[in-house]
């Protein structure tokens, strides 16, 4: 059962409103649900064959910072079982979902794929144990190093986690219908009846499924610059509609 994280997510009849307040840059502000937050990532709910099908508009077409939908394997998070969350350490992206990402935003590992931008996007990465992940994280201060971030992208990241994107012309202020099919070691991406997108790249399962909002950027440019933080913001918000989710 899909949860809202916190109070700036309005459930209506069909679906959710979710709101993000204005503020500036030294705050992180987000609104989101998932059907995950309680459960170890072994044990997540999505497995192919499977689809998902939403309605969805925002309230501009250039947000700062992101917003989207799709199923992904939440592999960046830090949690401990505490609070009711389920245990998880970070291991490496999986995910097929329509992801929104603001200029500031660089969130492609190669240097022929959009990176920012309305995106159908796909990554497909090996279950690599989390343990030996962590090990990685001595050798986080190297990053700061542009020559060795910039060869550690493209001859660690590129080649670990494939990747497949494309960038859509849309007008996310206007309501359109968002299919996302996953299966038969393929991902299509359909809106309003329309394919849009279709690639081998698809990710390994299980994933679970996330809509969201929130004002913050990430990015690792094809020059080894390693970006993240928070931007200000406009009051802004996203609307969804769920069709259909199985």
């Amino acid at each position: 059962m899909l949860k809202a994280r916190n109070k700036n997510v309005i459930q209506t009849e069909t679906g959710w409103i979710f709101q993000l307040p204005e503020g500036g840059p030294a705050a992180y502000r987000y609104a989101q649900v998932d059907d995950y937050s309680s459960l170890a990532r072994s044990h997540f709910l999505w497995r192919e064959p499977a689809g998902l099908n939403l309605r969805c508009r925002v309230s501009e077409h250039s947000l700062p910072g992101t917003w989207g939908f799709g199923l992904w394997n939440d592999p960046f998070s830090f949690a401990l079982g505490l609070g009711g969350m389920g245990r998880r350490l970070p291991v490496l992206p999986n995910c097929a979902w329509f992801f929104y990402a603001s200029p500031e935003n660089y969130l492609s590992f190669t240097n022929n794929l959009p990176g920012n931008g309305l995106l159908a996007q796909t990554f497909s990465a090996p279950r690599i144990p989390s343990g030996l992940l962590a090990l990685g994280l001595f050798g986080l201060p190297l990053l700061l190093a542009k020559p060795i971030s910039r060869w550690l992208r493209a001859n660690l990241a590129a080649k670990l986690i494939r990747e497949d994107a494309k960038r859509l012309e849309v007008d996310v202020t206007q309501w359109h219908e968002y299919r996302i099919r996953w299966g038969g070691e393929r991902v299509e991406f359909v809106i309003d009846e329309k394919t849009v997108f279709l690639t081998a790249t698809s990710p390994q399962e299980p994933l679970g499924l996330v809509i969201w909002i929130d004002n913050q950027f990430a990015a690792w440019r094809p020059d080894g610059t390693l970006q993240t933080g928070t931007l200000a913001n406009p009051p802004a918000w996203m609307e969804v509609s769920i069709i259909s989710n199985q």
